[in-house]
């Protein structure tokens, strides 16, 4: 059954793949209008989530936000699409690094690296990083229940030098890789909702207490990694700009979940500059009725 999935669907895929951007954003406008006017794919949830996140802004503010949310939503469709077969050029065209020398730096020291982000804006082209660092890029994926389509994504991705693996076995890969002498820098979104039975800690995001990912602080201070967080801002249709923000080169000197925190900081910071771009349609908010008492 996967495989006859596969044969039906990712032709197609790679079909639309190599049409220009102009036609695809054509594409891209014929679905918004039927994702938020026909159908209106999670529209409640979107709703919902803003008012949580801006209980401040009005009405009519908060309905123009979803709509541009929804409109960005089907262009990032269509964009993953693209980079099926986008070419190398095409890419450091549409999304560019503005300052590199912050990762490289440190990379220069020899020095482990752990890059944080967020759904927000394209994070699919965040891909196309080790065209932009001097350093070795590993990126933690959850594992796609097709593993044709997980064999084809990772492909895809591989093409301009990344390379994955399981979110379950970063441990290991790290150690690895410090046996080997291998310097690196490791990707990690961390702004999704974990299960509360796997959380241990829960923190404000955007005023509402949810639980939240602390892997990422974990590891940089097992294994003392600098961390860096990465930020996609969209210049205009189709074009990004992406800047690397220090939040420590020294882990071991903060208190537990003092970088959680001003990553989560850092991250309501950014989404407020531009807050369509983000991945309003993910229940975020779902499990804040849940919060244990010691974090009340």
């Amino acid at each position: 059954m996967q495989l006859l999935s596969f044969v039906l669907t990712y032709p197609l895929i790679l079909l639309l793949s190599i049409l220009p951007m102009r036609v695809l954003y054509i594409i891209s406008d014929f679905f918004f209008f039927l994702v938020y006017y026909v159908f209106r794919y999670r529209k409640k949830v979107v709703l919902a989530n803003l008012h949580l996140a801006f209980p401040e802004k009005p009405e009519d503010e908060i309905a123009l936000i979803s709509k541009k949310f929804f409109k960005h939503f089907t262009d990032l469709v269509v964009e993953s699409v693209k980079y099926f077969s986008i070419s190398e050029k095409e890419i450091q065209k549409r999304y560019k690094f503005l300052n590199p020398e912050l990762v490289d730096n440190y990379s220069k020291k020899k020095k482990g690296i752990i890059i944080v982000g967020a759904h927000q804006a394209n994070w699919e082209w965040s891909t196309s990083m080790p065209l932009a660092l001097e350093t070795t890029i590993l990126g933690a994926y959850t594992k796609i229940q097709n593993k044709y389509y997980e064999k084809a994504i990772k492909k895809s991705r591989k093409r301009f030098g990344i390379d994955g693996y399981k979110t379950s076995e970063t441990i290991l890969n790290i150690q690895k890789n410090i046996d080997n002498k291998l310097q690196a820098a490791y990707i990690l979104l961390s702004d999704q909702s974990p299960q509360p039975h796997k959380t241990y800690y829960w923190s404000e995001f955007f005023g509402v207490k949810v639980p939240i990912h602390t892997g990422a602080e974990m590891l940089a201070k097992k294994f003392d990694f600098v961390v860096i967080n990465y930020v996609a801002r969209k210049v205009k249709r189709g074009y990004y700009e992406v800047e690397f923000q220090l939040i420590t080169e020294t882990p071991k000197d903060f208190d537990d979940y003092q970088i959680t925190d001003k990553y989560t900081k850092i991250t309501e910071e950014n989404i407020r500059l531009q807050p369509e771009l983000y991945l309003w349609s993910h229940k975020r908010f779902k499990h804040s009725d849940k919060v244990p008492k010691e974090f009340l």
